[in-house]
């Protein structure tokens, strides 16, 4: 199909134009009270139902995309009984306090509302503000000689009406020169207008149980939705000629199947297949568990201290029981504390551990209890990463009271990462060229978002990358975060250039930060890059493929002149509306145990673009409503992807997300970029707003409100929950042993005692065994060497044989007796400096 744009648009507009009429509009949605019962959400809001339309090109041609949706809108009651609900209050009679007043101001800001004090005339207004003051205080000029009456008094003699509630202020319209006062009691909210800003926890759960519908019912939904418009009779899309057909679509699709995940060897399950998307811990253990020594716990829920230490055992059995090693003590006694007492509570825990382990180390992790109000959550993690620089563990009081089996798995995951272990690998990871357009040359996978600041907020939005860290394994992840212009949507930080007045310019930027780190991390550069971008709308697609190759062609030029490794640039899009629905619903081999389509379905054809290599995928399991499949865009692909090879790939990475033993609906880099993004928004001093649980780094950038310009910086993140104690070496480890599982385990008490892991490990030779010292040495070589690898496949500290009994025997080389490794070592070092140099001169 070959149809401008334009004339695209145009059409659409044509089919838009019925409804506009009749409906709400809301962005491309329409709603309206007709469709459905308004539910009430809480706080003076209801829920509307609604529909979303739209036309777009597909290799079948033109078509309709119509799907359910929902909003929020202000219900229309008196200004009186909204500030009640909004507020909940019971008695209106007391005054508001100054922050009840600023509430409602923003609430209310823009809303229209209706006078309803003179029977015979109504009159509409659009709120500007509210007065400082009470309405028995509030006192205008009524006439041109300056006469002045209070709103009291002006409102009984021209209509007789007499004010209740004089304690609470005046809305006010008009302009601060001529300001038009309406107390509240005399108006009433316009019906229809939708609530902008953003939605609590519980507002947004009231919206999820009214429109959550299985999927043989939002089928149902949509085909009534569709019948309801009347589009055969629609007398504009009569008058251009266009027909619409009533039924679904019916595409061709394929399910992929799920990789083979791969555990620890001293599990009874070695590796793992997936069923519909999901598998569990039993019979695992991690690949590569942490190790934490150090560990405290402090709740500010009403939790009783014997519920909260039972909780702390029960989480570090679990711990333990999937690969982990944790110290069973806490090191200082669990603490309770009021959520008013917050900062002074965890910088309290931070000094009593510091105390105690002196120069010894650090505390490694920090159980913190959830008070029962939500809104702590975002001060919590500011000052735990920005101020004290401590790795947290946040948990609900609801789930902690009384845990399950699989929240505590889950958990046990989370706290895994966060010391810096590994969860999962994929099984093809450890086979040569396992993995298709991974595992054949060093490969960086990167994850991009920009998260907007929530509702009409003017904040700054925040841009994220994060990056894979262990190729060919691609589990671990790096991310840098980075805030910027309002609503801007391209990522401004990816290649920077700063002019420094002694070194000139300086190159910079989070692409090339990120190229850097892999390099040291896994001693290549990488060869090929796979850049999965989410959060960008359909129209700015071009705008943002341009820009954001041209940085990182920027930044691996930056690093090597002629580095231009090829680059596949994927756009994520999961704010979409189509919906997938399996041709027979019921079918144990159609759906999973929700009614939606299985995990690892594909659409690639029929409802897709007409030119842009594209598909549908949906990767993961549902769980309630109806399942949203991720729709991913091929912008760019210098790799020459087959669509078998980048849907594989792309489905067996969303099985590799760390947090739990699902596979995620959308790609992991993506997903993390997201979380890394949403977490940021804690480091931007001054926010206080609440959500979001996983970790991520700093940058600075300035951030756009209304009036002049500031300029805000990201708190910085301490580098010790960047990088987790236990994977900053430090420290000497002395062993006289070969047994590779001793090793292992006194490198384990090493970390708990200290915090980090050595660096340099010396072999003792103790002469009994004189017969083949040679043999000897290479045998304690390799079982050091083993034994760190089985805590951490890139752990390779520096090994040292100090064999002074074999100096008795003249056959053997005076190397040996020197060091076996020393210079094996030092030669390694020699030639990955110059590699690196040669590779990346900036260096």
């Amino acid at each position: 199909m070959d149809m401008p744009q334009e004339t695209i648009q145009m059409l659409d507009a044509v089919l838009r134009e019925s409804p506009s009429w009749n409906y709400v509009t809301v962005s491309r949605s329409f709603f309206s009270t007709t469709f459905g019962h308004r539910g009430d959400i809480g706080e003076g809001l209801e829920c509307w139902r609604g529909y979303y339309q739209g036309l777009c090109p597909t290799q079948m041609g033109l078509s309709l995309n119509i799907d359910i949706s929902a909003t929020s809108f202000f219900k229309p009651v008196t200004v009186v009984q909204f500030v009640l609900e909004f507020l909940n209050l019971r008695d209106a009679s007391r005054p508001l306090t100054d922050m009840d007043r600023v509430k409602i101001k923003k609430a209310l800001r823009g809303v229209r509302v209706e006078t309803n004090h003179q029977e015979d005339k109504i009159r509409r207004y659009k709120i500007t503000g509210i007065t400082p003051v009470p309405t028995s205080q509030l006192i205008f000029p009524v006439d041109e000689r300056g006469t002045r009456m209070s709103v009291v008094q002006y409102f009984m003699q021209r209509y007789n009406y007499s004010l209740k509630y004089t304690a609470w202020p005046c809305l006010q319209s008009g302009s601060d020169a001529r300001p038009v006062y309406l107390p509240m009691e005399a108006c009433k909210i316009v019906e229809g207008q939708r609530y902008s800003k953003k939605l609590n926890d519980k507002q947004v759960t009231n919206i999820l149980r009214a429109t959550c519908h299985r999927p043989q019912q939002r089928e149902e939904s949509i085909r009534e939705m569709v019948l309801h418009n009347k589009y055969a009779k629609d007398r504009f899309a009569q008058e251009f000629g266009i027909n619409v057909c009533s039924d679904l679509v019916s595409v061709p699709a394929c399910v992929l199947p799920p990789p083979m995940l791969r555990y620890h060897d001293s599990g009874k399950e070695k590796t793992c297949a997936p069923s519909v998307g999901q598998w569990n811990m039993i019979n695992k253990k991690m690949i590569n568990g942490g190790i934490i020594g150090n560990w405290a716990c402090v709740s500010f829920s009403r939790m009783r201290p014997e519920e909260v230490h039972r909780f702390c055992c029960d989480l570090i059995q679990m711990c333990n029981m999937t690969g982990m090693s944790v110290n069973p003590r806490p090191l200082v006694d669990n603490r309770s504390d009021s959520p008013n007492h917050i900062e002074n509570a965890l910088s309290d825990v931070y000094r009593r551990t510091t105390e105690i382990l002196g120069n010894q180390g650090q505390l490694q992790l920090l159980i913190v209890i959830l008070p029962e109000v939500s809104g702590s959550y975002g001060k919590i993690k500011k000052v735990c990463e920005n101020d004290l620089g401590i790795v947290s563990q946040c948990c609900l009081p609801r789930h902690a009271a009384r845990p399950n089996k699989q929240y505590m798995e889950n958990v046990a995951l989370k706290i895994n990462v966060k010391v810096g272990g590994r969860n999962t690998v994929m099984e093809r990871a450890f086979a040569r060229n396992g993995i298709p357009f991974v595992s054949d040359v060093p490969t960086i996978i990167f994850g991009a978002d920009v998260t907007p600041p929530p509702g009409e907020d003017s904040a700054s939005s925040i841009a994220a990358v994060v990056a894979s860290m262990d190729w060919p394994e691609i589990t671990k992840y790096r991310g840098l975060v980075s805030a910027q212009l309002h609503r801007q949507e391209i990522i401004e930080d990816l290649f920077s250039v700063i002019k420094d007045p002694q070194r000139g310019n300086v190159n910079g930027g989070m692409i090339r930060e990120l190229l850097i780190a892999f390099r040291k991390k896994t001693g290549r550069r990488p060869e090929r890059i796979l850049f999965y971008r989410d959060g960008v709308s359909e129209g700015q697609f071009s705008h943002v493929l341009l820009h954001e190759m041209d940085a990182i062609r920027k930044a691996c030029a930056s690093l090597e002149e002629g580095y231009m490794p090829p680059v596949t640039f994927v756009v994520v899009q999961k704010r979409h509306h189509t919906r997938l629905f399996p041709e027979v619903h019921g079918r144990c081999d159609m759906t999973d145990k929700s009614g939606n389509i299985l995990p690892g379905t594909v659409v690639d054809l029929m409802i897709c673009h007409p030119k842009v290599f594209d598909f549908y995928l949906c990767s993961h399991a549902g769980i309630q409503g109806t399942s949203r499949s991720s729709h991913y865009h091929v912008l760019y692909d210098e790799n020459h992807f087959t669509a078998d090879a980048l849907q594989s790939l792309t489905n067996n990475l969303c099985y590799t997300y760390a947090h739990c033993t699902r596979a995620v609906s959308v790609v992991q880099p993506a997903y993390y970029a997201h979380l890394a993004a949403f977490r940021a928004r804690y480091y931007v001093e001054g926010n206080s707003s609440d959500g979001g649980s996983t970790p991520g780094s700093s940058g600075q950038a300035a951030i756009a409100l209304e009036g002049p310009v500031e300029v805000h910086q990201l708190s910085k993140i301490k580098e010790n929950v960047k990088f987790p104690l236990n994977l900053q070496p430090g420290g000497v480890l002395r062993v006289r042993t070969t047994n590779a599982g001793m090793i292992r385990e006194l490198l384990i008490a090493f970390r708990r005692k200290t915090g980090r892991r050595p660096n340099k490990i010396i072999y003792h030779n103790d002469g009994e065994d004189e017969g083949y010292p040679t043999l000897k040495l290479v045998s304690a070589y390799g079982a050091i060497r083993e034994a760190c690898t089985s805590l951490d496949e890139d752990y390779l500290p520096s090994i040292v044989i100090d064999n002074s009994q074999e100096r008795q025997h003249p056959s053997v080389s005076p190397e040996i007796s020197e060091t076996f490794d020393n210079k094996l070592t030092k030669a390694k070092s020699e030639e990955a400096n110059l590699l690196m140099s040669s590779l990346f001169p900036s260096y």
